[in-house]
């Protein structure tokens, strides 16, 4: 029995050290990253006074694909972006169309078409894509309608952007050829 424990273990050992990189500094200290993502997590932030946004995402890359309509279906709910869905964190309250959004975190969720987009803010966190959306729809806070825009430039990436406005700031969800932007007012 203690065999196969030791051997389990050696077992676990051995895939954990293949998935990361371990640079040894010296005998007492080790630096341990894990492996490369294919879609890295990305952080879109802005701050003005004591307002902070902070998004979190995973940046998927469009590598000679077709993104909208294929990859990423039309009229059905997106991660919006890879991996672990899309979370912002606000420090303060924020009007967002004719809606407040009180400060906090929260999941992105989208639904892309092609003029104009749904944009959701759940509570729930710590999700995995959208695929429990539908377990966690009961807790949208807010969901507002986007409009879709074509870019000159080709992005590879998936790229969320927060440019200052003179109401706050635009969320620009920007990916292809597609931008969809979002504005953000900021509450005095």
């Amino acid at each position: 029995m203690k065999k196969i424990i030791f051997t389990l273990g050696l077992l676990i050992a051995t895939v954990a050290f293949a998935q990361a990189q371990i640079d040894i500094l010296n005998d007492s200290v080790r630096v341990i990253r894990p492996k490369k993502r294919l879609s890295p997590i990305a952080i879109a932030s802005y701050k003005k006074g004591d307002t902070y946004i902070k998004i979190t995402y995973g940046q998927p890359f469009k590598r000679n694909r077709e993104i909208f309509g294929a990859l990423v279906p039309y009229n059905q709910v997106w991660r919006t972006g890879a991996n672990e869905a899309t979370e912002i964190t606000l420090t303060k309250d924020v009007k967002i169309g004719n809606h407040i959004l009180k400060a906090g975190t929260y999941t992105i969720f989208t639904i892309p078409n092609p003029d104009e987009w749904t944009i959701i803010f759940n509570k729930s966190l710590g999700l995995w894509g959208a695929y429990d959306y539908e377990k966690v729809k009961a807790q949208d806070v807010l969901q507002v309608k986007a409009k879709v825009s074509q870019t000159k430039d080709m992005y590879e990436a998936f790229t969320i952007k927060l440019t200052e406005a003179p109401y706050g700031v635009d969320m620009e969800l920007i990916w292809d050829r597609t931008k969809v932007t979002l504005p953000i007012h900021f509450i005095e």
